[in-house]
Formats: structure tokens, C-alpha cells, sequence
């Protein structure tokens, strides 16, 4: 178990990508309030379709769950009535309707179960599947044995379990149908628990974040969907796509076989519809969601303040320049609203995109105080300087009320049928009172808020999100003095925080064209913390590199700013008792446990840039090498995100897999081999290649092996 927790701590992550995947989801989900704008029926919203259809379906499945058959069917036959041209579907409807009016116990009840045994169970057990008429006769013993009595024939028609099995292979024929699939941030966010559940169960180690996840993704899976025609004809599909839609989400053969003949062949297609059919708590999601915007300063903090409602800030926020990466999935489409299916390639080509547009900008930030060098002598660093308490405080307030004007309000889920029909009818209301529900359960958002509600503690998300707001923008010598008046020992119990900042500052001069400057602040601050710690000392050399380049080069690419400003926030606020929220510690351990999985299995996961995993771990040019990130890690930010990690340990590949995975080819196997040992005796990929590394690659000889 220590040895995992070790590997989880010291994770890094790329936390813009994970900001653009959350913004993604809360905005996608209706979780903030958006600029209410006069609807246009010629473009309407690129994700309000998607959003809608999601609704319905949840809708449908508390129907279902709660025993309202005809609720169920009325909103199928208005919204989706293809779907109810499956006789198969309309028949387990309706035996599902005939059950529930008996278990109501009244005459007329009884007599309603009657007609509808007469009108639409009879015939749809014609024809519904060659089992039906007899599940037909079986079904009509409800009328003699109770629903109390657990030994009858027909216990299992009464059992109420049957409302969710119905309920959920609804849910997972209409996402299909209706193309209404989860953000991406939801479907990433199973993939890897799920992972990292099978990785901990085959190790036989309890994870550090087993609290979270068990509660988190739940152990049901909604049954699948299927089509009519017959499942035993040879599946035209690459025999590749089949072993690599089974193992990645823990299907067997003949079940990947269905999925892909379900989703007529298209691998993504079918991998999203057995994402969605794993179950989260969507209450427990939007909370984790909620304690990390506001932590990352997506929304603003503050709680209900009246009964009239909730708190509005002053400005309004742009996603867009909050997080250039924030046009994701359902969001980014133009188009008309059947236009809701997302490409990995889109994904991936509009993160790296807005990533540099981010190194771009943050290549422009203003030099607040330029170097005075009349004074030969003089340490061009500014970080020295005392200004005024007033003067201290007054900037911590502009930058603080600057990025608090752009944040959203948190409005939370509202789910009821009356929404459901106003967003259908496109007059949907985004005004809420301070009650409404959040996350589909009875949480009072004042209630729900009540963690942040105390001053002391506003004020200390402020200063932490001030500080990484300065520290993304290049202003070290700000954050230097920040944190010296907030703390004097700060830097002295990190240290290798503090060279970080002076390396900003050095490579702000060297951009500046003043060397002498630059030259000043090694001298004056990062050799003497390099002799003081010797590993240090390589990313020094590295640093005064910098010197033999162009001064024309866009600081960014020296600058990992985003990284270092989180370094900054989980460390200052660790100081201040703000601890990281939940969801970082999730991504952090899950992000470690997919990495060793697929070393295990020794290949890349092809389904990784489609979920944006790659970019969870892509990092920049780095500051510092491996051993100073360890020592930081372990001594300094307790597992904060780190900047300072080796470029040879996380670059990705020039193909974009995971860092340091070992290919099959490494030891000699085939690909086809590897294939053929999996099907033929039904193993893992990493248990295959073993065998096949035993007998010189030869499939044939394995399998001659096994069955001698």
C-alpha cells in the first residue's frame, strides 16, 4: 500500500487540461449560470440538444425505477419513437406495465391490468422474440401468486429489481439512439477508476483513494443494447478492435462482438456506449466538481447571502479565456443539432492549439519593475524590495477582484419533468432559488456551501488563487513578496519553489536582452541554492543554457508557468490549511495506476487521446530534473503538482502513448501472435506476450502448449 501511495503522490498532472475537461463538463451539465441571450432558431446552442436528450433519458429512467410505465412511454412515443418500433423493448414495457398495475392491489387496477394484457401485452408477444409468448403465459401467474410471496414462479416478476434493469437498458438504447453521451470529462473520469480498481485488485494493494472511488463508480452496469439479428454470424470486425474494446472496458469476447456490431462497426462509438453504461453518483460528481472550481477559481466561492437568491458577482465569465482549452466535445460543434457525435482528433488537435495560444500569452506579460543597473554592484532581483503594507494589500485586492469579476455562479441541477418539457420547448428558465436541488438529490446549495462560508476562509482562497493568478503570469518577484509578507518562513521550507521563481526571473532578463540582470540573480540566489542542494545543480547548467539562445524566443517555451502557478496554490494553501480538492488527489492516483497498466500490458492505450488522458500528461519544457522533483514532492509540497520533472521521463512519444511504455516489438512479438494467443486461450495482452516471449514468438507453439 506504500509503495502505490508513493507512485500517486508523485503524479504530475497538466491541471489546464484538467480545467478545460471541468469546464467542459460544468458547462455542458448547466452546473453555472450562463449570459441569458435571446435564443436563435437558426443556431441554437452547440450542446443545448445533446443536453436536452440527456435530460429525457433521465427522466425516462426515474420513471421506470419509480414503476410510472406510462409516464416512460409518453415521453418515448413524444421524443423518441423509434424506439418503440423494437418489439422487444415495447414488450418488456408493457409486461413491466401489466406487473405494476397489480402491485397497486385495487379493483380497478386489476381491471386496468386486464385491458392491457387484452390490448398490448397479447400482441406484442407475437411477434416481440421467439421466448416472448412464452414469457407472455409465464407473466399471466402474477394474477394468482402476490408479489409477498417469494417462493411463487413469478417471484422474479415481481421483484421491484426489474424497474432498474428495464430502466437502465433503456437509458443505453436512447444514448445510442439519440447520440446523447456524457461530457468527456465523465467518460475519462470511469475509464480511469475503473482501471485503477482492476489495478489495485490484481496487486492485492488497497488504494489511498479506495474512499472516493468505491463511492464514486458504482459496482451496476447498465445492461447493454443490442440489435435484433442474430448474435452467432461471424463478426465482420478486426479482430484487434475486439480484444481492445474488451479489455479496456472488462467485456468478454462475444460481449465486445455485440457492442461493435451495435455501434455497426465504430470503435469509438461502441467504447462510448459502454463507458456511459457504468454508473456514477452524480451527486457525489457535482460536489467534487464543485469544491474544485471554486479551489481553481472557475466559480466564485461565495455562498448564498438571502432567501431571494443566490449571490451574483460583478462581470461575467468568458470560458473561453478562463481556460483557452475549454472548447471541448459537445461544446465545439457548429452545427445543426444531429451533429453531436466527437472526433478524438478534434479533441486533440484543438487542446494543442490552445496550449500554445496559452504559452503565447503567457510570453506576453508586462515587466511591472525593469531592471535598474546603475549600481554595478546591485542584485537586479526585485524581489528584495519592501513596498507599503497598503500598497501590498491594495495590489492582492486588484488581482484577486480582476479574476473573481470572470468567475460563474454555481447554480447546480434542477431535474424535474416541468424542466424537462420547458427545455423541450425551448423556454427553459435559468433563475433558481437558493433550494433547488444539486446533483439530483435534496442538498440545500446553502447547506451544500456551508464549507466555504466563513471569511477567514474566503479570504484564504483569495490570496492562494491571487498568487497562482500572478505566478502564471510570470510575476515571480510579486509572488516572491506576496508570500514573504504572508509568511517569512515559506521559502525556507521551500526552497525549491523559490529557485523556480528565481529561474522565471532569470529567463524574464535573458527575454529582456539584460544579461547583466539575469546574471545578477544566479549569482545572487540560484548558485547559492544550488550549493546548498546538490541536485540543483543540473538544472542550473540548464538554466544559464538559456544565455546561448535567442532572446526573440517566446518565454513560454522556457517557462512551464501553469504548472509552476499550481505548484504555488497547493503549497501557499496547504500553509494557510486549504487542502487540494478530492478530484486532484483522484486524478493524480488514477493517472499513476493507467501509466503502470499499460507498461504492463505493453502497449500504447489507443483510446487515451480520445479521452484527452495523453494531454492530462503532457507536460513542458521542464525547470528542474528528477531527483529535485522527488526531493520537492517528498519534503516540500507533500504531492502538490510539480513543475519539476524531467523531460525524459514525460515527453510523450512521437505517437502520443504514455511515457516510458514498452512496446511488444521490444521483445519480439508479433502483433498478430499476440492477438491470436488472446482469442484462442482467452487471456490478457501482458499474460499473452509472456507465453509468446517463452517460445520465440511462435502462436502456434504456445497454443500447442497449452492444449498438449
Amino acid at each position: 500500500m506504500e509503495s502505490l501511495a508513493v507512485n500517486c503522490e508523485s503524479m504530475a498532472v497538466n491541471w489546464e487540461a484538467l480545467d478545460a475537461l471541468v469546464i467542459d463538463f460544468v458547462k455542458s451539465e448547466r452546473l453555472i449560470e450562463e449570459e441569458s441571450s435571446p435564443p436563435s432558431s437558426a443556431h441554437p446552442p452547440p450542446s443545448s440538444s445533446s443536453y436536452r436528450w440527456r435530460l429525457l433519458i433521465r427522466q425516462i429512467r426515474r420513471s421506470l425505477e419509480s414503476g410510472d410505465i406510462d409516464s416512460a412511454i409518453d415521453l418515448l412515443r413524444s421524443y423518441a419513437p423509434a424506439v418503440l418500433d423494437d418489439h422487444r423493448l415495447l414488450f418488456r414495457l408493457q409486461k413491466q406495465k401489466f406487473i405494476e398495475l397489480l402491485r397497486k392491489g385495487t379493483n380497478e387496477d386489476r381491471d386496468s391490468a386486464i385491458k392491457c394484457v387484452r390490448t398490448a401485452l397479447a400482441p406484442c408477444a407475437l411477434d416481440a422474440y421467439p421466448e416472448a409468448y412464452e414469457e407472455f403465459k409465464h407473466v399471466l401467474l402474477a394474477f394468482i401468486y402476490g408479489k409477498d410471496d417469494e417462493t411463487s414462479p413469478v417471484a422474479n416478476e415481481w421483484s421491484e429489481r426489474r424497474r432498474f434493469e428495464i430502466a437502465g437498458l433503456l437509458s443505453s438504447v436512447l444514448r445510442a439512439h439519440l447520440h446523447a453521451y456524457d461530457p468527456i470529462f465523465s467518460m475519462t473520469l470511469r475509464y480511469l477508476i475503473s482501471i485503477h480498481k482492476g489495478i489495485c485488485l490484481r496487486k492485492g494493494v488497497l488504494s489511498p483513494i479506495t474512499d472516493l472511488t468505491e463511492r464514486l463508480l458504482l459496482e451496476e452496469r447498465d445492461p447493454p443494447a443490442t440489435l435484433q439479428e442474430s448474435l452467432y454470424e461471424a463478426p465482420p470486425f478486426d479482430e484487434v478492435d475486439i480484444q481492445a474494446l474488451a479489455h479496456a472496458v472488462e467485456l468478454t469476447r462475444q460481449g465486445a462482438v455485440d457492442s461493435l456490431r451495435f455501434a455497426k462497426g465504430d470503435l469509438y462509438l461502441a467504447f462510448q456506449n459502454e463507458l456511459c453504461r457504468m454508473r456514477v453518483d452524480a451527486s457525489m460528481l457535482d460536489e467534487l466538481i464543485h469544491e474544485y472550481c471554486i479551489y481553481r477559481g472557475i466559480v466564485d466561492s461565495d455562498p448564498v447571502t438571502s432567501d431571494t437568491g443566490l449571490q451574483v458577482t460583478s462581470g461575467s465569465l468568458n470560458v473561453d479565456q478562463l481556460n483557452p482549452g475549454s472548447c471541448l466535445s459537445e461544446n465545439c460543434s457548429i452545427g445543426s443539432n444531429s451533429d453531436m457525435s466527437i472526433t478524438s482528433g478534434h479533441m486533440e488537435g484543438s487542446l494543442q492549439s490552445k496550449v500554445d495560444v496559452m504559452s503565447t500569452q503567457h510570453a506576453e506579460v508586462e515587466m511591472r519593475y525593469p531592471c535598474d543597473i546603475t549600481s554595478p554592484n546591485e542584485d537586479c532581483s526585485t524581489s528584495g524590495t519592501r513596498q507599503p503594507e497598503e500598497k501590498k494589500v491594495a495590489q492582492r485586492r486588484r488581482s484577486g477582484t480582476g479574476e473573481r469579476g470572470k468567475r460563474k455562479r454555481w447554480r447546480g441541477r434542477k431535474e424535474d419533468l416541468e424542466f424537462i418539457s420547458e427545455a423541450f420547448t425551448g423556454s427553459v428558465q435559468h433563475e433558481l432559488s437558493p433550494t433547488k436541488v444539486l446533483g439530483g438529490t435534496n442538498i440545500d446549495i446553502q447547506k451544500s456551501s456551508m464549507m466555504y462560508n466563513g471569511s477567514n476562509k474566503m479570504d484564504k482562497y483569495e490570496i492562494i488563487l491571487g498568487m497562482k493568478d500572478l505566478a502564471s503570469k510570470g510575476m515571480a518577484a510579486e509572488v516572491i513578496e506576496e508570500i514573504n509578507a504572508l509568511d517569512p518562513d515559506f521559502f525556507t521550507q521551500n526552497p525549491v519553489l523559490f529557485f523556480q521563481l528565481k529561474q522565471v526571473e532569470f529567463f524574464k532578463r535573458v527575454h529582456a536582452g539584460d544579461y547583466s540582470c539575469a546574471l545578477r540573480v544566479a549569482s545572487s540566489h540560484l548558485g547559492p541554492l544550488a550549493a546548498k542542494d546538490p541536485s540543483l545543480l543540473k538544472p542550473l547548467k540548464e538554466t544559464l543554457l538559456v544565455l546561448l539562445r535567442s532572446n526573440e524566443e517566446a518565454i513560454g517555451k522556457h517557462l512551464p508557468l501553469d504548472a509552476l502557478a499550481t505548484s504555488i496554490q497547493v503549497a501557499v494553501g496547504r500553509r494557510l490549511g486549504i487542502e487540494e480538492p478530492q478530484l486532484m488527489k483522484i486524478i493524480r492516483a488514477t493517472l499513476d495506476t493507467h501509466s503502470e497498466w499499460f507498461k504492463l500490458q505493453m502497449c500504447k492505450d489507443q483510446f487515451e487521446g480520445f479521452l484527452w488522458i495523453n494531454s492530462l500528461k503532457e507536460h513542458g519544457t521542464s525547470l528542474l530534473g528528477d531527483s529535485a522533483s522527488k526531493s520537492t514532492i517528498d519534503t516540500s509540497t507533500q504531492g502538490s503538482s510539480q513543475v519539476t520533472i524531467s523531460s525524459s521521463n514525460t515527453r510523450m512519444q512521437e505517437d502520443g502513448g504514455s511515457p516510458n511504455q514498452t512496446s511488444s516489438s521490444d521483445i519480439g512479438c508479433d502483433e498478430n501472435a499476440i492477438i491470436k494467443v488472446m482469442e484462442f486461450l482467452a487471456l490478457p495482452r501482458a499474460d499473452a506476450i509472456h507465453l509468446l516471449a517463452q517460445y520465440d514468438g511462435n502462436a502456434e507453439t504456445v497454443i500447442q502448449q497449452i492444449f498438449a
